[in-house]
């Protein structure tokens, strides 16, 4: 096999064989700007990630969040009904959804959108694995939207799940955030960055990247997650692929295998 350079180390490191099928998490929030709700710049960057993947052969299914248009848990907070508030949160990632969809149309890049519940008028398509799966081996890029489609449930669950119907090989999560650190960066200049971790470590620790839900699952059916910043350069989740060592990898023994 070939050899690339980790980017923790000096030392060369064997290359694993290359994913064939991928989850890709995207937070709503790393969609906004400061004036906008959907930032036209950051769809190119989607774009240009995505593209990065499929060059090298690799099937992508994306799941959305909504949090740049509407928080229902925020919201739930300061007295709306959660449950209510969640179904906005569900629609807002509908829309997230629409909008990649409509710029992968625009690079002339194949996909779907499905939705955790049903909406008519020819919108999108329920979540269905079987079609989904069918799609990801033509070619197409499965966006999928609406979370689980239920109340209570984090995207970051209805990604892990969305991952175990799909079959995908790993869960990538891509944020603001370069990986996973001990406690908010933003918060704390001295937070320490974890390369890797194991689910338990993860739940242990309450790291709050991801839900303990999203980690359990991923746990119980051996799918990795790899969390890295989507504002790094375009070709990060490429160089991962390639088996670079880039963000934090949380795996069943806290290894990167």
């Amino acid at each position: 096999m070939p050899c690339v350079k980790s980017l923790f180390c000096n030392e060369f490191i064997d290359l694993m064989a290359i994913y064939s099928r991928i989850l890709l998490k995207l937070s709503g929030e790393a969609l906004a700007s400061d004036s906008n709700s959907i930032e036209p710049k950051t769809l190119d960057k989607v774009v240009s990630i995505v593209r990065s993947a499929l060059d090298l052969d690799v099937e992508v299914a994306i799941v959305i969040g909504g949090g740049n248009i509407f928080r229902g848990a925020s919201l739930a907070k300061a007295g709306m009904n959660r449950v209510t508030g969640d179904h906005i949160g569900m629609l807002a990632t509908v829309m997230n959804a629409l909008a990649i969809a409509d710029a992968f149309e625009r690079n002339q890049i194949a996909s779907t959108v499905m939705s955790g519940f049903p909406i008519g008028g020819g919108v999108c398509d329920p979540v269905d694995h079987k079609k989904a799966k069918e799609a990801l081996s033509q070619g197409k890029v499965v966006i999928f939207s609406a979370g689980t489609g239920s109340p209570c449930f984090t995207t970051d669950t209805g990604a892990a799940l969305r991952a175990i119907e799909v079959e995908a090989d790993v869960v990538f999560k891509a944020t603001k955030v370069d990986g996973i650190y001990c406690s908010d960066p933003a918060n704390n200049a001295n937070a320490v960055k974890y390369d890797v971790l194991s689910f338990n470590e993860a739940i242990e620790k309450n790291l709050a990247i991801m839900d303990t839900a999203a980690f359990a699952l991923c746990r119980e059916h051996n799918i990795n997650i790899c969390v890295f910043s989507m504002l790094d350069d375009n070709n990060t989740l490429s160089n991962i692929l390639n088996g670079l060592t880039v963000g934090t990898t949380v795996s069943q023994n806290g290894d990167l295998t």
